[in-house]
């Protein structure tokens, strides 16, 4: 089978599914990138020399790459800004997967506009009959396909997969099991939808609460240098602003913490800092609009959800927690497994593997999983809270 992979470019979060589907295909995989990495991501250290890898090509500097999509048994199309070579692939009838994070992440409302209803024919709707599945990035992103009646049947969970990290759960449990001083970390860009301000109330309030935390902040961005200031004024000993930090570099901050924070609203299409918190083995708490966030946490099993994007939410459950810390310390171990034994770069490889075997015809025995990548894609919508879809 020779299967190809199209997106902007490769990154620390594809990363690793390429490795696990170049290990399985050899040379009959390829990633084909589309365009170069923006220099900001490459400051942030994202590109890690995945240009050097052996199956990754660059269609902006090899031409022949077109037609490799067109020959391919199978092609994954992601985020890959040529949007002709893509209707290309699909007008052939060859079996394609698309990836996508959710359309009309500010509002529905653009759904029935004339001029994007063209748009989403001509992209999405027309392909529902042919061998076309949409991979949805994110929980909220099947809805807004069901919304235009694009493939029907073939809405199927997917998301960002980085690297995946074993730990030793004896070891996770021991760290969560008694800290004498919390450590919390958020991760992120320091702009306004991830609302890195969230914390500055927190540590205010915690340290109103006399409670024993320090709180790290990871990342950079246009709000920096206002949140240093509030740290400053408001929590200077309870609150660490690392910067910027390597994708290594805060996977290892992650693994000496107790409790992640993630607070990103609607327009977070999927969120891979939970994915990682959850690795770590941190008590996850996470804002219900994320887009990984029902996909991957089951509320009060293996992480803790705040409904809403409402300051107050995340702060009552961050207070539930410190007031009866034994009743969730069990948590990061339960996050842990999740990633391990069902959210991770290899078994979204093994997955794929088998649906797009069973669609070439190679396999004839072959039933979709019930939970974890390449599930049915339930149809949720941001309107209902967190808790109404789980009751």
């Amino acid at each position: 089978m020779k299967f190809t992979f199209v997106s902007n470019y490769i990154n620390h979060h594809q990363q690793p599914f390429c490795d696990a589907m170049y290990e399985k295909l050899g040379e009959d995989f390829t990633f084909v990138a589309t365009m170069p990495m923006e220099q900001e991501r490459v400051d942030m250290g994202w590109d890690m020399g995945a240009d050097e890898l052996p199956y990754v090509k660059h269609l902006y500097e090899d031409p022949s790459c077109e037609q490799l999509i067109y020959d391919s048994d199978a092609v994954l199309l992601g985020w890959c800004e040529r949007e002709d070579i893509a209707q290309r692939r699909l007008n052939s009838g060859k079996l394609t997967l698309r990836v996508s994070e959710r359309l009309y992440r500010t509002g529905t409302y653009k759904a029935i506009s004339p001029r994007g209803l063209i748009a989403k024919y001509k992209e999405h709707i027309r392909y529902r009959n042919r061998p076309v599945f949409m991979l949805c990035a994110g929980a909220y992103a099947a809805a807004d396909f069901h919304l235009i009646h694009a493939y029907p049947g073939k809405l199927l969970k997917w998301g960002y997969f980085p690297p995946f990290i074993e730990y030793d759960t004896d070891e996770i449990d021991r760290r969560l099991s008694n800290p004498k001083c919390v450590q919390i970390i958020w991760v992120g860009r320091f702009i306004a939808l991830k609302h890195p301000e969230y914390m500055i109330r927190l540590a205010a309030r915690l340290k109103a609460e006399g409670e024993n935390f320090h709180i790290h902040m990871v990342g950079d961005g246009e709000m920096f240098e206002e949140i240093r200031n509030r740290v400053r004024e408001l929590v200077p000993d309870e609150v660490t602003m690392h910067g910027s930090l390597a994708p290594d570099e805060v996977r290892a901050l992650m693994s000496e913490c107790h409790i992640h924070i993630s607070t990103s609203n609607h327009l977070e299409g999927w969120g891979a800092v939970v994915n990682e918190g959850m690795n770590s083995g941190c008590i996850e708490i996470a804002c219900d609009r994320m887009g990984a966030v029902p996909y991957l946490i089951e509320d009060n099993r293996n992480g803790l959800v705040y409904p809403g994007e409402v300051y107050e939410s995340m702060e009552q459950v961050v207070l539930r927690v410190f007031h009866n810390w034994h009743g969730y310390a069990h948590l990061g171990g339960k996050a842990y497994r999740t990633i391990r034994d069902e959210w991770n770069a290899d078994i979204a490889a093994d997955r794929l593997m088998g649906l797009m075997k069973a669609l070439l015809g190679e396999i004839d025995d072959y039933e979709l999983p019930k939970e974890g990548p390449l599930s049915p894609a339930p149809i949720l919508h941001t309107d209902l809270t967190y808790a109404s879809m789980n009751r």
